[in-house]
């Protein structure tokens, strides 16, 4: 992630209401995408006016001035990031963008936070740790309009069923006259915001990097290892291909299909568990192909 602004929100009534906005500087091209639907045929005027606050001492004054009144009347600092498309080699170009929250500390020593990583990369070892729980939101694999033995897997009724079998049989009672929420109907499967808590990280990858003059791709590696091997298995990730960047690798299953965009969270729970705070030491790292039903190894 690389950050590029930051938000002071004030207390009112109503909730949080956002202050001020600071942007950097300088502003990646995959991150002013996002504010374009047409980049190719768009002036790409974003973020012109704003960088020239920089350039001369007026302009510096009042992003000081602003930085200033964050400091003295917000209750919550937001960092602006947005992900770097352009490492990933992927189709897609434009960059995702959100607020993160900043936690611990003065007010000020957030906004000066902020201020010193503007235009620089957070890189995911310096959120988030080895045996470390975290949660995972995202978007769920999609699935279309199903009918209810699919979505809310009730019994199908007997093959001598009129007018089908794969239906409800009784939709409720006379009274009250209305459907009742509780009664699986047929609709969208798929495709919901969800969140998954408890998810341990097993290992902290790094990614390919060069070491006098060679490629060093020994990320999978364990201490029982012999040969040097990098995560990605015989013939690419299917439906994916090869990690090339820093990778985190979790115990058990992620939300969506492939590629989906995923937010990591710190965990808001206290951990106690003996399988929450346990140290995990990886004996191996199977990197066989995950193509085809195990013949081709």
């Amino acid at each position: 992630m690389v950050a590029i602004g930051v938000v002071g929100y004030i207390e009112t009534p109503r909730g949080l209401r956002a202050l001020k906005t600071v942007w950097a500087e300088h502003i990646g091209e995959e991150a002013k995408r996002r504010f374009y639907k047409n980049w190719s045929q768009s002036k790409k005027k974003a973020f012109t006016k704003s960088c020239t606050k920089w350039a001369d001492d007026l302009g510096k004054k009042e992003i000081e001035k602003e930085l200033n009144q964050m400091k003295k009347y917000c209750t919550t600092i937001r960092i602006v990031v947005h992900t770097q498309m352009k490492i990933l080699r992927r189709r897609q170009k434009k960059a995702h963008i959100m607020e993160v929250q900043l936690n611990g500390g003065s007010v000020a020593d957030k906004v000066d936070f902020a201020r010193n990583h503007f235009e620089k990369e957070v890189p995911v070892g310096a959120v988030f740790a080895q045996d470390e729980m975290i949660d995972i939101i995202g978007v769920t694999k999609g699935h279309g309009f199903k009918g209810v033995t699919s979505r809310w897997h009730t019994k199908k009724l007997p093959r001598k069923t009129h007018k089908g079998l794969r239906k409800v049989a009784c939709i409720g009672a006379w009274h009250p006259s209305r459907i009742q929420f509780t009664v699986p109907r047929a609709g969208q499967k798929g495709y919901h915001h969800r969140t998954e808590i408890n998810k341990k990280i097993y290992r902290m990858g790094a990614g390919y990097a060069m070491k006098d003059g060679k490629l060093v791709k020994n990320n999978a590696a364990t201490e029982y290892d012999l040969a040097d091997k990098s995560i990605t298995p015989m013939g690419g990730f299917p439906h994916y291909g090869e990690v090339k960047q820093d990778f985190i690798l979790l115990k058990g299953c992620c939300i969506g299909p492939k590629k989906r965009v995923l937010t990591l969270r710190k965990s808001l729970l206290t951990h106690t568990k003996k399988r929450a705070l346990e140290k995990i030491n990886l004996k191996f790292i199977d990197t066989s192909s995950k193509f085809g039903h195990g013949r081709f190894h």
